[in-house]
């Protein structure tokens, strides 16, 4: 191992990644059922669901790259208006999707669709589920395994395998307990990391915070709004920061098992609408801060240029050189595991709620018999070690047939495109009564060959993909009711039952 960080720096790293293990062995111990392992027993604070939420949703890119955008020339703090969308779009999930997911005993989104349509439903939503969460996660734990290789010297596949296996070991032992529980510990990591980082760029200013200001007021760092109203323009305006923040953050909270386990672990929905409302406020804090550390480094590197200046495409890895070379001992590696805090959360959300969408969606209905509490738990633990061993042998894949970062970001946002349509498919549920199965898939089927048809041909900018993709679903489904002859619920629920 040759490292590029000091030993103390590697220890603290390798001391959190040991410390995320033993707090999953502790709250894990004495669960007995599904129930336990994949919801928390139905009794978690309101406060720990809210800091799971937000860390689940912070993922590497997110503490990395964000402070690219105002560190570039040119660059400001236009990207905080889609927390504004954020926002507003937690509450229209509160209003309108939350009450249906406290309704009953449900352990996953896809059993509203089945409620409303039928079984079919369940089935096409949880595959996609299924498939789109493990290749995207997988994905995401190349990036941060890129990051962990440059400090560790390890290979790149021996990284993607630590950063798995740790995962892997803390959720299978905790279940979502340990999730929220790590979501908790990790949110506080990366931004004490965060905030340690800016507090030393600045007092390392010849100046201080009065240079850092100047130097943001002179070149316009600290701009936010952009009230333009063009679809097309390549950065973020108000109204697509609003309106396609609302639609995103009501795709991604309101419909991803990933998000929505996080609610049911609540001890009651009014818990959970206190812990999604909050949520969108801290992101929002979150991001300013991020933006703050982006202007701070473009002041920092003007007063101290690098050896080899940064190119223009350089501006997601330049936070990460600040934290090797200029943090001192100790801070450095509390920072770096900060970068894995905000990967390992989002990692082990995917392994638990992948799991539980495999388990209660798909194996336990064509089982056609009963399990036993013990024996779901058993089944549930496996489940969870074999998507994480799938995410680590496609993240090795992707090292071997030589992705770039370019390419895995391009397939992360192909695979983001059934998020509007399925956010349509939940409103096909929620607001019409004449729409049925058949009219619903089909309409979610032309949503998302459209939005993809879209994105690949159009100059659309990317924060409109939601709305788009989810308000022609709506239309086509709706639309299409007229076309189709389909009884309600044209397939049996009591495979479900």
């Amino acid at each position: 191992m040759n490292l590029s960080i000091h030993p103390i720096d590697a220890a603290i790293v390798i001391g959190y990644l040991a410390a995320a293990i033993l707090l999953g062995l502790w709250v894990g111990r004495g669960q007995k059922s599904t129930v336990d392992y994949f919801l928390g027993n139905r009794s978690l604070p309101t406060w720990a669901v809210l800091l799971s939420i937000v860390a689940t949703e912070t993922s590497t890119v997110t503490f990395l790259s964000i402070p690219g955008f105002t560190f570039a020339k040119g660059g400001d703090m236009r990207f905080l208006q889609i927390t504004f969308g954020y926002i507003v779009g937690r509450f229209l999930v509160i209003w309108i999707l939350l009450p249906r997911y406290f309704e009953g005993q449900i352990f996953t989104a896809y059993e509203v669709l089945q409620q409303r349509f039928g079984v079919s439903s369940r089935r096409v939503t949880s595959a996609l589920f299924l498939v789109t969460r493990n290749l995207s996660d997988a994905l995401r734990l190349y990036l941060t395994a890129l990051a962990l290789q440059q400090v560790l010297g390890l290979d790149l596949s021996s990284c993607i395998v630590l950063l798995g296996l740790v995962t892997i070991i803390y959720t299978f032992l905790g279940g979502v307990k340990s999730v929220v529980w790590n979501d908790c510990l990790q949110f506080f990591i990366y931004i004490l990391g965060a905030v340690a980082a800016l507090w030393l760029m600045i007092t390392r200013l010849p100046g201080g915070w009065e240079q850092f200001t100047q130097f943001g007021e002179e070149f316009q760092k600290f701009h936010i709004f952009d009230f333009d109203l063009s679809l097309t323009k390549p950065t973020m305006t108000f109204w697509s920061g609003l309106i396609g923040g609302v639609f995103l953050t009501a795709a991604t909270h309101g419909t991803d098992q990933l998000m929505v386990q996080r609610y049911l672990t609540s001890r009651s929905q009014r818990s959970a609408s206190w812990a999604l409302g909050l949520s969108g406020l801290i992101v929002c804090c979150q991001f300013a801060l991020f933006l703050f550390i982006g202007v701070a480094l473009a002041c920092f590197y003007r007063e101290y240029p690098p050896d080899v200046p940064f190119g223009a495409s350089d501006g997601d890895k330049v936070f990460a050189h600040f934290i090797v070379n200029y943090l001192g001992h100790g801070l450095v590696g509390l920072t770096l595991s900060a970068v894995f805090a905000a990967a390992m959360s989002t990692l082990s959300s995917s392994l638990n709620s992948s799991a539980t969408v495999l388990v209660q969606d798909i194996y336990l209905p064509l089982t056609r018999q009963e399990l036993s509490p013990s024996r779901q738990l058993f089944v549930s633990r496996i489940a969870t070690v074999g998507f994480g061993l799938l995410q680590i042998g496609i993240a090795i894949a992707s090292y071997h047939f030589g992705a770039t970062e370019s390419t895995v970001n391009s397939v992360l946002s192909i695979a983001s495109f059934a998020l509007g349509p399925l956010l349509g498919l939940y409103l096909l549920a929620v607001l019409t009564k004449r729409v049925r199965q058949r009219a619903a898939l089909t309409g979610f089927c032309i949503g998302v060959g459209s939005i993809t048809a879209i994105a690949l041909t159009t100059d659309l900018y990317w924060a409109w993909y939601a709305g788009t993709g989810a308000l022609i679903t709506l239309l086509s489904g709706f639309l299409t009711s007229y076309c189709i002859n389909d009884p309600l619920n044209g397939d049996s629920k009591q495979e479900y039952s």
